[in-house]
């Protein structure tokens, strides 16, 4: 006989599907990924408002943003930002399950992270739509509207992504914003097209 120690019970709610044609929309999950200062937070305020506009329900989680509160007892230790990026995951998932368009913003700067949190989205047929705001580590800290990098060439901020902390970049992200060579509003059209092409944005149930 199987015990369970924390006794909890997973109760079932909706399918997926019969949340989908409730609220005429597809959930998902828009994962973006990046070096402080490449633009993420930015591109993902304007995705953001576009998706609303048309209108879907969408909903931005920010990297800094999450950390006054779920994650404000983490640090930047290796092991505190995968702890960070499984909990964002696992909060994503729930949107994209609630059928919202779940627009994520983190560093994020580990492969195995990123595919962790894939993973959990594969698991509940959920897309998991990555996007890499690429940014040379030059263009980050030329900009650094934070002044974070001069902090950390300081050594000020330890374990600083970019300057004392890696950043393993995406082998194959569904999209990649050239962040030195493109607008933010081009970065949102971009997105978008990619998100209508392979049917995403479609309304369900009308």
């Amino acid at each position: 006989m199987e015990t369970n120690p924390r006794n909890i019970t997973w109760h079932p709610s909706l399918s997926h599907t019969e949340r989908a044609h409730l609220r005429h929309q597809l959930g998902l999950t828009i994962w973006l990924t990046g070096l402080s200062a490449s633009g993420k937070s930015t591109i993902a305020t304007a995705l953001e408002q576009h998706l609303l506009s048309v209108p879907l329900a969408a909903y931005r989680l920010d990297g800094d943003n999450i950390r006054f509160g779920l994650n404000a007892d983490l640090g930047f230790s290796p092991a505190d930002r995968t702890e960070n990026i499984r909990r964002i995951a696992e909060v994503a998932k729930l949107f994209a399950d609630s059928c919202s368009v779940a627009i994520t913003s983190f560093i994020s700067p580990y492969r195995a992270d990123r595919a962790l949190a894939r993973k959990l989205h594969d698991q509940a047929g959920l897309p998991f739509v990555e996007v890499w705001v690429d940014v040379s580590v030059e263009e980050a800290e030329r900009r650094d509207p934070k002044g974070l990098y001069k902090k950390a060439r300081e050594g000020v901020i330890k374990e600083f992504t970019g300057v004392s902390a890696p950043y393993e970049e995406p082998e194959a992200a569904e999209v990649v914003v050239r962040s030195g060579e493109t607008s933010v509003e081009e970065a949102v059209v971009q997105i978008v097209k990619y998100l209508e092409e392979k049917g995403l944005l479609k309304v369900v149930g009308q």
